[in-house]
Parts: C-alpha cells; sequence; structure tokens
C-alpha cells in the first residue's frame, strides 16, 4: 500500500478509536437521573428545544440516590426563623422561596403544541385535574416539608405497629395513583410499611388493566392489586380492601396524594398508646390546576345540618401553649378520605356500612360511631399528607341515583336520635325518599352500646349551633369568618399592549364579574382610574382594586381572560411574567399566555399558546 495512503488510514483508526473511548466514558460516568428530556421548554421563549438534566423537584428520580438525599436533607433543613405563628386558621409554614421545590416550576404546564392542549383537555374532562403537570412530574417529586417546627423534634418509640396502607381507585390517572404509591414507598421506614393493598373498583381505562399489573409485578413487590368484579363505592371497596389487608393498622389514602415527611410515625404511634384512637394527618393542599402543594391551616372537621362536612377554627381553649399546636387536636368529624385506625378496632366498630352506595356521607357516619361508641377521632399536626382537591368529581353513581341523600339517611336514622329532625328541616324533601334496610346497623349500635346523639353534641361538638323552623343555622359558636390575608402591590399602573399601544380594559363596568377584556385607548386623569391594574406579590392581577385577572372564560370554543371575584388562591389567577424580555403573561393553570386576537372588529384577550408573536407582549406603564 502506498506509504502515503497507509498513513492516512492509520490516523482514521486513531481518531475513531479515541471518538469511541469519549463516547464510552462519557456515557459510563452519566448521572443516572440525566437524561434529554426538555425541563424548563424552550430558550428563546421554545423556539428551539433545551435540555436538561432531570429535575428531581419534578421529574421521576431515584430518591435513594445521594445527590436527591443530599439536596432533600438540606431542605427540609432549611427551617423558618420567626418563630410560631400557627394563629389556627393563619399558620402556614411555606418553605424558603429559594429551594429546589420551586425551582423550574414556572412553566411546567405550558403549553407547547396541540398534543399538549389535548392531553390538558382530556385530563380535566376524564380527571377534573390537570392531566398534562401530572404527567410531567413523573413518579417522584420533592414537596415542601410542611410541619410545623416542633415536629422536628418529635420522636417516636420503637415497635411502632406496621401498617397496610389501603388505596381505592376508579378510573384514575396513571401519572397520580403512580406518585401516590410510591410517594408512601419514598417516606415510610421500611419496618413500618407491611404492604400496600391496591383495590381496583371496576375501572374501564386501559392503562389501569394489564399496564399496572406489569408495573408492579416489575417495580412495586410490596403492592397488592385486587379488583372488584362490579362497581363497589368507595365504602365496599374500602372495606374489601381491608378483608384483605393483614398489616396491625389500617391507613386509608385516596389514590391522588402525595405523603409527606415522617408521616406515618406520628399516626400509629398515637394508636400504640390506645387502640381506639382513630387518627387523621393534617391534609395538604395540591392544587388541582397547578400541582403546587400548599400547606394547610390546623383546623378540624365539623358539619352542617345538610349532613356536608366543613372545617371549623379550632376553639382557642384549645391552643392556650406552643405544644398544642402539635399534639393531637380532638375532631368532631372526619373528611374522610385519609385516617389511620388499629385493623382490629376498625372489624370492632363494624368497618363500612354496606348498605352505602358510591360516595358521600360515610366520613360523618365513622366519625359519629366512633365517638359514640367508645372512640376518640383526633388529627396528628405532625402528620401532613398533600391530597389533589378537585372542583368536581368526575364520576358519578353506575344509575345516576342520588347517593349522598340516600347515605346521609342511613345515617340520621342509625346515629342521629331525635336530632335527625334538624336535618329534614335543611332537607324536607329527603323524608320520603328511600334509604334501605338498615336493620344491622341498628343492632351494631345496640350491641356496641353506643351512647346517645345529644351526649355527642354535649361532650364532642358543643360549638354546633342548632337550626330554625326555615333550616338556617347560626354560624358555629367561636368560628370566625376566614379572612384571606391582604397582599402587597409590587407593581401599579396601566397594561399596555406594546405593538398597538393600547391598554387592556374590561368589556364591561370594572365591577361586573365575568367580564371579557378588550384593548382600548389609555386614559389619562379621572378616566385613567378605570384601567390601573395591581399586579401582587402573590401574582394576583387586580383591575381597580376590585376583580382579579382569571383564565375560566371561554366562547367559541376559545379561552379568554375575564374578571372575576378575587380567591386569592393562585391557580387560575395566578400570572407571571415571562419572555426574554418579561413581557409574556403566563397563566401555569391553563398553560398559555394571555395574546390579542381581532374578532368581530374588536382587539380581545385570548389565552394562546406562548410564543414569540409581538401580540403577547405587554408592559406596565404609569
Amino acid at each position: 500500500m502506498n506509504r502515503q495512503f497507509r498513513y492516512f488510514w492509520l490516523g482514521c483508526i486513531v481518531t475513531s478509536l479515541s471518538w469511541a473511548f469519549v463516547v464510552y466514558y462519557s456515557l459510563s460516568t452519566q448521572e443516572p437521573n440525566t437524561q434529554p428530556i426538555p425541563h424548563e421548554g424552550y430558550s428563546n421563549f421554545h423556539q428551539r428545544l433545551r435540555f436538561h438534566p432531570k429535575n428531581p423537584g419534578f421529574r421521576h428520580v431515584d430518591l435513594d440516590s445521594p445527590d436527591f438525599q443530599e439536596r432533600d436533607e438540606r431542605f427540609h433543613g432549611r427551617r423558618r426563623k420567626d418563630g410560631i405563628r400557627n394563629e389556627v386558621l393563619n399558620e402556614r409554614n411555606r418553605p424558603n422561596k429559594n429551594d429546589e421545590t420551586d425551582q423550574g416550576a414556572n412553566d411546567i404546564g405550558l403549553i407547547k403544541n396541540a398534543k399538549d392542549q389535548i392531553t390538558r383537555e382530556e385530563g380535566y374532562h376524564l380527571y377534573a385535574f390537570n392531566q398534562l403537570i401530572s404527567d410531567r412530574l413523573g413518579f417522584h417529586r420533592a414537596i415542601p416539608d410542611t410541619r410545623h417546627q416542633l415536629c422536628t423534634s418529635k420522636h417516636y418509640g420503637p415497635n411502632l405497629p406496621p401498617a397496610s396502607i389501603v388505596v381505592c381507585f376508579y378510573n384514575e390517572a396513571w401519572s397520580a395513583l403512580l406518585r401516590t404509591i410510591h410517594s408512601v414507598i419514598d417516606r415510610t421506614p421500611k419496618e413500618l410499611l407491611h404492604e400496600i393493598v391496591l383495590v381496583d373498583d371496576f375501572s374501564n381505562l386501559d392503562h389501569l388493566k394489564d399496564k399496572l399489573e406489569h408495573y408492579i409485578d416489575a417495580h412495586l413487590p410490596l403492592v397488592k392489586l385486587h379488583r372488584t368484579t362490579k362497581r363497589e363505592g368507595l365504602m365496599r371497596a374500602r372495606t374489601f380492601g381491608a378483608d384483605h389487608a393483614t398489616g396491625e393498622v389500617l391507613v386509608f389514602l385516596d389514590s391522588h396524594c402525595e405523603v409527606n415527611r415522617n408521616w406515618l410515625e406520628p399516626l400509629v404511634s398515637r394508636i400504640a398508646e390506645d387502640k381506639r384512637h382513630v387518627v387523621i394527618p393534617i391534609i395538604d393542599i395540591v392544587s388541582s390546576d397547578t400541582f403546587e402543594y400548599q400547606a394547610s391551616p390546623l383546623v378540624r372537621g365539623g358539619f352542617n345540618w345538610g349532613m356536608h362536612f366543613r372545617w371549623d377554627q379550632i376553639p382557642e381553649k384549645d391552643l392556650k401553649t406552643k405544644a398544642d399546636y402539635v399534639n393531637p387536636v380532638r375532631s368532631p368529624t372526619m373528611a374522610g378520605g385519609l385516617f389511620a385506625i388499629d385493623r382490629e378496632y376498625f372489624t370492632y366498630l363494624g368497618k363500612y356500612d354496606q348498605g352505602m352506595d358510591v360516595w358521600g356521607g360515610e366520613n360523618l357516619e365513622i366519625s359519629f360511631r366512633i365517638w359514640q361508641c367508645g372512640g376518640t377521632l383526633e388529627i396528628i399536626p405532625c402528620s401532613r399528607v398533600g391530597h389533589i382537591f378537585r372542583k368536581r368529581r368526575p364520576y358519578g353513581s353506575p344509575r345516576g341515583e342520588d347517593t349522598m341523600t340516600k347515605n346521609s339517611l342511613r345515617v340520621a336514622h342509625v346515629w342521629m336520635d331525635d336530632y335527625k329532625e334538624y336535618y329534614f328541616r335543611v332537607r324536607p324533601d329527603a323524608k320520603i325518599k328511600a334509604y334501605g334496610d338498615i336493620s344491622s346497623r341498628v343492632e351494631l349500635r345496640k350491641r356496641l352500646g353506643c351512647k346517645p346523639f345529644k351526649w355527642y353534641l354535649d361532650n364532642v361538638y358543643p360549638e354546633q349551633t342548632l337550626p330554625d323552623e326555615q333550616g338556617h343555622a347560626p354560624v358555629a359558636a367561636n368560628q370566625q369568618i376566614f379572612a384571606h390575608p391582604k397582599h402587597t402591590p409590587v407593581k401599579l399602573g396601566q397594561l399596555k399592549h406594546r405593538e398597538s399601544g393600547m391598554c387592556v380594559i374590561s368589556t364591561k363596568e370594572i365591577h361586573s364579574k365575568g367580564a371579557l377584556l378588550k384593548l382600548g385607548p389609555c386614559y389619562d386623569g379621572r378616566q385613567k382610574t378605570s384601567q390601573v391594574w395591581t399586579e401582587t406579590d402573590t401574582h394576583e392581577f387586580m383591575l381597580a382594586d376590585l376583580l382579579c385577572l382569571d383564565t375560566e372564560g371561554s366562547r367559541r370554543g376559545r379561552a379568554f381572560p375575564r374578571l372575576m371575584k378575587c380567591h386569592f388562591e393562585k391557580g387560575s389567577q395566578e400570572w407571571k411574567w415571562m419572555g426574554e424580555e418579561h413581557n409574556h403573561l403566563y397563566n401555569a393553570a391553563s398553560g398559555k399566555c394571555m395574546a390579542v386576537i381581532t374578532e368581530e372588529g374588536e382587539k380581545y384577550m385570548s389565552m394562546e399558546i406562548c410564543s414569540e408573536d409581538s401580540n403577547m407582549e405587554f408592559e406596565f406603564v404609569r
């Protein structure tokens, strides 16, 4: 071979070997969590993909990895230093704003294409929450430690009873269900987690069939999947799950939860003290629109005479010392979705009323039964579990019947004695409705020697008030109407569209709820007040300090911003500046940006997929 070509081919071989070594070394030393997936979306406002390592705050990660544990410990180790500020309804224990749980969260709900839009819309239809964000979060994520500061110094004894976690589901979203299961596994001591009993109440979605079974077989040895042979409803499905459980303690969770740090130890420790203690965690809020995890205040359960659960303020007499904010709190009722009970005591008390159907009333029934039959119902403040609070139930009863009324009638006739007449003052129509055979539950009450309902009102819920002849009851004693905290203005002025030079105004009077928004001439002087917007420190946009910019308006198949009463709960009323020049108004609940469109000769505000288009550029002007 010619010497010239010999050296050429030798150089090619050496170069190829060098590149092969570089590629091999790069792949072999790559972090296990690092994959080329879009995290923060697109650079130049989403026209070019930007790739990042997986974010443990929002992606499917290995929580046993040293890197994640180090960051998790570092996050939870940073506690607020502003003292104990729990004033019943006002304590929030918000995490540090610089913590990893807030990083990259701004655009996780960003709709980038038609597929994203379909995922989001189908999710709201099927599950009543933002499936797009849920899927992007994955099965593991860091969440803020929302416990009171004193909880971190609490210690729980050895030999605590192991628990069976019972999770019933019906047509649940894949990501929400698996995140519930993985959060339990990730944040529960192995010695306390006996098993997870998963009960499928006759779901008909494909991903909950073979796909779920294969995933459990491959990844979740502690999970035992059981399926009902027909739609049973919450009460019978939970009883079915409890009958298959073998742990000393039963913990019932909904299928769209995320347990928090050290959540189980306080519950089983209290049960270990006395098997008659039935205990509830504080239920934190996971937004159905943005999936932001928010701390709930310390409140307790009550009920109104329409037989609906409500949250009540805790009497001041029960919160006199700092320790009272972390000690067990007696609660007249439970919300129902999340609680722990000794398994034998659950059976002794009569499990659930098997004559109840689907959903509704079971939480009051078991609450009354616990108290009247010798047990106690307590909220354990150092146990926190996040729960997706949906704005509607995405399913009804199989035959369309009013199960809430039927179930409430069973509660009233078995447990409330003559006080059931107060229910009928509120619901006179219920008197003639059927509620099935209650003889077995009446017999259960006699067998357990349960106390009368008057005893319950006198000793457990003396704050409850009685309705008048028209069914109207005054606010329960010692209850105060909760006022949202005042929000600090950070910007004040007119909201100007850059390209047109016009300002964003209401299509109606500034106090008209539901009004759409359009562009109009920017005013000076006295007329200007109707165009003044205030941006708050919690990202609301208020027009004339009256109504808030909201995203839940729609017309002709399009989404339009509108003015609504301020609820100060973020979601559809939370707006953030985005884009290279921070001139795009982005709403995470909708996943879109505010834009200007022309319709019937008017320039209206609309919600559109975010882009660099100049019709999305706005600014504050004084």
